[in-house]
């Protein structure tokens, strides 16, 4: 026979049991709500209008990607820069090989991140990433320019492209909302405003010059 305190303990952890599914499947649903919308936003935002890999030889081997990119922020991204937000772009690059027997094989994964910021003393936005120096421009829309166009970028070794049957690289460029401050970060996974991203895309592979 339980006594009075035991049923009254069982009954609060079987509440609380219950409350802890609820709150597990109303988050499964709003992830399941919000994926769909987010990545509709995406593949509409940005558009990658061209993409080829180089395989080049001496004196630096390697796959270079060109690629350009054509994208239009919205108001809301530029007016939180020019208030001293500063926003992150990375353009993700892959290189896999597809197999019918097993899962794809992922060859090569690079990103490249740029931080777009604004200094109200110089009244210049700052544009930079990792292993340059930052680039200072006049205007908003001539700092987005670094950003579209990509040249010369090194994402493999070029013995990994020895074989090319069933190699497929792709890349994409998004608005890297994790990189923003909480109440923005919450703010992006509903506000369309903050949706700036492309789907994967396919990279065309140059003609092999010594082939």
């Amino acid at each position: 026979m339980l006594t009075e305190t035991e049923r009254a303990v069982r009954a609060a952890a079987a509440a609380a049991g219950r409350r802890l599914w609820l709150a597990a499947m109303l988050a499964s649903g709003l992830a399941l709500i919000l994926t769909p919308v987010r990545d509709a936003w995406a593949e509409q935002s940005v558009s990658v209008q061209s993409a080829e890999l180089d395989v080049r030889g001496d004196p630096e081997p390697g796959l270079y990607l060109n690629a350009q990119f054509a994208f239009e922020p919205s108001p809301a991204i530029e007016e939180a820069v020019k208030h001293g937000i500063a926003v992150y772009f990375a353009i993700d690059f892959e290189l896999v090989r597809t197999r019918w027997y097993w899962f794809d094989k992922r060859l090569a994964q690079e990103s490249r991140v740029y931080r777009l910021s604004y200094s109200p003393l110089t009244r210049q936005f700052r544009l930079s990433r990792q292993g340059a120096l930052p680039q200072p421009f006049d205007t908003f829309e001539e700092a987005l320019a670094g950003v579209r166009t990509v040249r010369d970028w090194k994402v493999a070794g070029r013995t990994t492209a020895e074989s090319r049957d069933h190699l497929v690289p792709r890349v994409r460029l998004r608005l890297d909302t994790t990189m923003l401050p909480k109440p923005f970060q919450v703010d992006s996974l509903t506000n369309h405003d903050w949706a700036l991203a492309s789907a994967w895309e396919p990279v065309k592979i140059a003609a092999d010059p010594q082939h």
